[in-house]
């Protein structure tokens, strides 16, 4: 019997390649509009440190003040120290975020030290109480400013995003709370302590100043509701009365002292903002005074029917 001839095998066929994930782009105007809240931010920030800080020896927290201690200290110029200081963050920002992140950081403080270095600004008061508040409001605008563009003018949020990941019993704000408890205590010791105590004051009023522009007088905020018969009617009177969209989470409940009940139920969840709790709590409390009501801050938004901040 004569050998069969082998059967080909068909090849296998290779699976197309996948594309790699592309980067959103910008529009020209996007572009432009970063650029120019970039600018502007510097612009605040210098006023604040040349215009009111620099002239009464006071310092901020974070990266810029320690490069304005160094600065009291050393007497080399804040233009000088802030690059230099600023080095290593931006480094790790390019690690952690990217490239076109760490370039635009880059230049942005490249720009706040040239600015430091070349543009006049007056000394607008002697009276170290205003000098520290507003000093600290400017400051604070002009790193949210750069924030809403795409930048940082300090790199200690980079560092503080760094530590917390490695460090899970930390937060990112207790890392710049530790921070600054360093750099107040070291300024205190090294300048006086009536030094130390105005730039704390700088401090708070920066980052209340950061937090406005960040997130606004109408602070974004999530709110879950959890009535045991009334979770229709009330999902009726967010979306009917005030205007805001809901989601509905389908839960159980009866899981407490009286054990698991398994109860099917209606979870609502709405996205309003601050000045809106008011009334919406009180809506709720008229349907059902024995909801259970969870509000927490949310960052940012973006589509649906979430009310539009005016203030950005």
């Amino acid at each position: 019997m004569a050998d069969e001839a082998p059967i080909p095998q068909a090849s296998p066929v290779p699976a197309p390649p996948v594309a790699p994930p592309v980067a959103p782009t910008l529009t020209p105007q996007a572009r432009l509009r970063n650029f120019a809240l970039v600018v502007l931010g510097i612009l605040s920030a210098a006023m604040g440190l040349k215009g009111f800080l620099l002239s009464s020896h006071l310092i901020d927290g974070g990266v810029t003040g320690i490069s304005m201690l160094l600065s009291n200290v050393t007497g080399i110029p804040l233009a000088g120290l802030l690059p230099l200081i600023n080095l290593p963050f931006l480094i790790l920002g390019y690690r952690q975020v990217g490239l076109q992140f760490a370039i635009k950081s880059a230049a942005a403080i490249a720009g706040l030290a040239i600015c430091l270095a070349v543009v006049h600004f007056p000394d607008v008061t002697h009276d170290v109480l205003l000098t520290s508040v507003f000093g600290g409001v400017f400051i604070g605008a002009g790193i949210g400013l750069a924030m809403r563009g795409g930048a940082v003018l300090d790199g200690t949020e980079i560092a503080a995003l760094l530590i917390s990941k490695y460090t899970p019993l930390l937060k990112v704000s207790d890392v710049i709370l530790l921070l600054n408890i360093f750099i107040f205590s070291v300024a205190a010791f090294v300048l006086s302590v009536d030094v130390a105590l105005y730039s704390i004051l700088t401090y708070v009023a920066a980052s209340n100043s950061l937090d406005f522009l960040l997130n606004g007088i109408e602070q974004y905020t999530g709110v879950t509701i959890i009535s045991a018969e009334f979770s229709e009617q009330i999902r009726q009177a967010i979306t009917e009365k005030l205007g805001r969209g809901v989601t509905m989470y389908q839960g159980k409940r009866g899981f407490g002292k009286r054990g698991a009940q398994n109860i099917d139920m209606d979870i609502v969840f709405t996205v309003v903002t601050r000045l809106e709790i008011p009334q919406l709590r009180a809506e709720v409390r008229s349907i059902d005074p024995k909801a259970f009501v969870i509000q927490y801050r949310i960052d940012d938004t973006e589509g649906g029917m979430v009310k539009k901040r005016p203030l950005h």
